[in-house]
């Protein structure tokens, strides 16, 4: 998948992860830690919310192989979602010169881990539950 504009999506800088991944749950609360600016906000794709979102970006919820973010109007996944996030963050501008790498190489390692997240890092029995700062900032 490449980014695409998502003219029909109202909300913009949200960022739809898997609920149940352990990795996926800390990769939240790392940019919440950095995001002073509170820009970003949250969608488990297996919320209600989340499950239309990655419909619309044409996600299998069910299996989900990929992160997104919706950000300037427009869908990023996998690889080009966490650098566009993380590009986006107070003091980590410099993540951008990791785009100068060809994106089927980012994407070639992005993919190993979310195909082996589970075993790596471990999986939740339901959705992790945020925190009070967190749950302001989550699209249920």
């Amino acid at each position: 998948m490449t980014a695409r504009a998502t003219n029909a999506w109202p909300d913009d800088d949200v960022i739809l992860y898997d609920g149940v991944c352990v990795f996926c749950s800390r990769w939240v609360r790392f940019v919440v830690a950095r995001d002073v600016g509170a820009r970003f906000r949250f969608t488990a794709i297996q919320s209600p919310y989340g499950t239309r979102l990655a419909h619309a970006l044409g996600i299998d919820a069910g299996d989900p192989d990929t992160n997104a973010v919706i950000h300037g109007g427009m869908a990023y996944f996998k690889s080009d979602a966490a650098l566009t996030v993380l590009s986006n963050l107070p003091g980590w501008g410099f993540v951008r010169m990791l785009f100068v790498v060809p994106k089927p190489m980012r994407d070639a390692v992005y993919s190993f881990v979310a195909r082996n997240r589970y075993r790596i890092f471990g999986k939740y029995e339901t959705c992790f539950v945020p925190d009070a700062e967190m749950r302001a900032r989550m699209m249920e």
